[in-house]
């Protein structure tokens, strides 16, 4: 039986996220710190990431995913990662989640 998530006010079959384009924000378990990415596929480059695979990553594994925004095409969720970074503020991406229904 597949597992269900909820995002947005929708609950989706598991299957369905890994389809999604995504910015999302990982919080590391030993660093405390935050990562801002996007991807095609949220499942997929969170085990990377905590595969320390990835090199700018690579010092704070484990990873937990934090945040996440769905988007149709990767040129959005490219954006939105460039907002977020922009900020530049722990305090601003915690507004952002608590402030969020979505993850």
């Amino acid at each position: 039986m597949a597992s269900i998530f909820y995002e947005a006010g929708y609950y989706y079959p598991d299957f369905i996220q890994i389809l999604m384009i995504c910015c999302y924000i990982l919080k590391s378990e030993k660093t405390d710190s935050y990562y801002v990415g996007c991807t095609e596929n949220i499942n997929a480059r969170l085990a990377l990431h905590n595969a320390g695979r990835v090199r700018a990553t690579k010092s704070g594994v484990p990873w937990n995913l934090f945040y996440k925004e769905s988007f149709a095409n990767l040129a959005g969720a490219f954006r939105r990662e460039q907002q977020i970074k922009k900020w530049k503020s722990r305090k601003a991406i915690e507004r952002l989640v608590k402030s969020s229904k979505i993850l």
